[in-house]
């Protein structure tokens, strides 16, 4: 079944993000990753239900078929729309699995909210634990960067997607082997799709600094990268945040590029499955 959760109301319209919720047995909540939508879960849901487990899959406020307001594009209200799933579904014992961005979510939420809903937290492609070089953060990525993709999506949002999209799978190395063009076509037509006000405004929320809220997860961790990820390289993040956490599996992809979800689902899944069993 699908449906939609009510989180706010922007002037004459509710902001309601769309869901799927399949299956029965233990609860997995998927967070997908920017600019894409819940619809890119979709080996692994296939994986999850064959072990026995709910699936639920959420689309983020602006992307897929939730609500584009105009604001709420920031780590805390996120956190919030997720603990509104959470609680209207009145879910608990939840393993909750983010990719890529969605890994903020899961990072926040367990700061903010607490572990009591939550029975194990999955980290895919993680953007902790602080993104933006800055005055103790050395290892981080130069603030120009940013700049350079707000420019780029300001000027021309469908061509740098499509350019995104190329360095999310390796485009040049897995092409035609590991992903095909249709793929990289399909994830355009999600992508392109969005929040105009949304896609740019995520990427202010990138820079967010989440070692405050690393140091308060106390729940059984498994994070998983591609140990040749362009968009998130591992070296300035999922490296220094398995250091960070004290119950925690790290698992490097070997080949991994970003968009690890399709390119190396198979095994994704057996990770997936063997840690939320």
């Amino acid at each position: 079944m699908s449906s939609f959760i009510k989180v706010g109301q922007e002037n004459s319209m509710p902001i309601e993000l769309y869901y799927e919720d399949h299956g029965s047995g233990s609860p997995i909540v998927l967070i997908h990753g920017w600019p894409l939508s819940a619809s890119s879960w979709e080996k692994q849901t296939a994986a999850l239900l064959g072990a026995g487990h709910r699936v639920i899959a959420y689309d983020r406020r602006g992307f897929g078929r939730s609500s584009q307001p105009s604001g709420g594009y920031d780590y805390n209200t996120f956190a919030a729309d997720l603990d509104a799933v959470l609680t209207t579904l009145s879910l608990t014992e939840v393993g909750l699995v983010g990719f890529s961005m969605g890994t903020g979510e899961v990072t926040r939420y367990v700061a903010k909210y607490g572990s009591k809903r939550v029975r194990k937290a999955v980290l895919i492609g993680t953007l902790g634990p602080y993104l933006v070089k800055a005055d103790g953060n050395p290892e981080g990525v130069d603030a120009s960067v940013f700049d350079g993709i707000r420019a780029a999506i300001t000027a021309d949002r469908p061509s740098f997607l499509i350019e995104f999209l190329r360095n999310f799978y390796n485009y040049d190395i897995t092409g035609g082997k590991l992903v095909s063009e249709r793929v990289l076509e399909a994830n355009w037509n999600v992508a392109v799709s969005a929040s105009a006000i949304g896609t740019l405004a995520c990427v202010n929320a990138w820079g967010e600094d989440f070692r405050k809220d690393i140091s308060q997860n106390d729940v059984p961790t498994l994070i998983l990268h591609g140990d040749a990820d362009r968009i998130l390289p591992p070296d300035a993040t999922s490296r220094r945040q398995a250091k960070m956490i004290k119950d925690v599996q790290f698992v490097e992809l070997k080949g991994g590029p970003h968009g690890v979800l399709w390119t190396h689902a198979e095994e994704v899944n057996a990770e997936l499955v063997k840690f939320l069993a």
